[in-house]
């Protein structure tokens, strides 16, 4: 974990122990059970997320950056000088370092993440490359309504940027909310910058999220280990496996842990039973055609006004006003 210079304050809204633990609880009564995704982002987990990318079937983080080389100076001039840039879920920085480059006189850029151990290391290293840029970390859950810092010079307007297709890990009522929380948090005169991942061979698809050399089966049971270390629960790792699969009707990848046995898990004073191949939910990936998408965003009060793809048209990224 990477120590920020001096003169970056890190705004610390981190979710307490307690919280995760009423998460999971909540998670483990539903039916069928499900627990959310942002729980895969401690320290290890970020890092698996890195090595995920760099797989030769995970093909959306080739297609963003290959997207984001060709168009950022398309982008930057679309978004335009003075801006204030909000990031949620910053990962490594590496597309934002990209945006970093052209855009003009940013007034500030303000990454919010989860894992405070990724967000430090990301703000580390882009304040090293971009001194000229103030830096605002928020390290907090980017799906509740957020205070943003107040900035040292008045931004011509604030874009959210959303890269890397992280709206797909929500179900459509829940994708609608977050861009309304975006909207809210863009203002009258912002704007969305946001990753989307685009239909296409399910067979392609599919492939990504099971890598031959099992770093996204490591990154799915490191949830599972980061609960047992975080809030004492008892999972037994060797007795959950990784399934992913792509359901064509609903156009996105089901990611889901599967007991392989019948077996008790134990969380404070509670005892939740888990069934021979019960499996709990842990992620969605949608995928979206042009026009599902633009439907989505109408029903947050958003209206797509241009979308940039890579050269195979597998990936987009797409700018939405109000």
């Amino acid at each position: 974990m990477s120590a920020l210079p001096n003169d970056i304050r890190l705004d610390d809204r981190h979710p307490a122990v307690a919280d995760t633990l009423d998460v999971v609880r909540r998670g483990l009564r539903a039916k069928p059970k499900r627990l959310p995704s942002r729980l895969f982002y401690d320290e290890r987990g970020s890092q698996l997320f890195e090595a995920i990318c760099e797989q030769p079937e995970y093909y959306l983080t080739r297609a963003e950056i290959a997207l984001m080389r060709e168009h950022t100076g398309d982008i930057a001039a679309t978004l335009g000088p003075d801006v204030r840039l909000v990031e949620y879920g910053s990962g490594s920085g590496i597309k934002t370092r990209l945006l970093l480059e052209h855009l003009a006189t940013p007034v500030a850029y303000v990454p919010v993440e989860i894992s405070r151990s990724a967000l430090l290391d990301s703000v580390a290293t882009l304040s090293t490359a971009f001194p000229q840029v103030p830096m605002q970390p928020v390290c907090a859950d980017f799906t509740q309504p957020l205070r943003l810092p107040v900035a040292t010079r008045s931004p011509r307007r604030t874009v959210i940027y959303f890269p890397g297709s992280t709206i797909g890990n929500f179900v459509a009522r829940d994708a609608v909310a977050i861009m309304q929380l975006m909207r809210a948090e863009m203002g009258d005169n912002g704007a969305v910058l946001i990753g989307v991942d685009l239909k296409k061979d399910p067979a392609l698809i599919e492939a990504a999220y099971n890598d031959a050399a099992g770093i996204t089966r490591e990154f799915t049971l490191n949830m599972l280990v980061r609960l047992n270390r975080e809030v004492g629960t008892d999972f037994d790792l060797s007795a959950f496996a990784h399934r992913a699969h792509y359901n064509p009707m609903a156009g996105r990848i089901e990611t889901t842990l599967v007991s392989t046995r019948q077996q008790d898990v134990h969380v404070g004073n509670e005892v939740f039973a888990f069934g021979e191949d019960e499996a709990m939910q842990v992620e969605y990936s949608c995928k979206y055609s042009l026009e599902d998408f633009a439907e989505l965003a109408h029903k947050a009060g958003l209206r797509v006004e241009h979308v940039w793809f890579d050269a195979e048209k597998q990936f987009s990224v797409q700018y939405l006003v109000r």
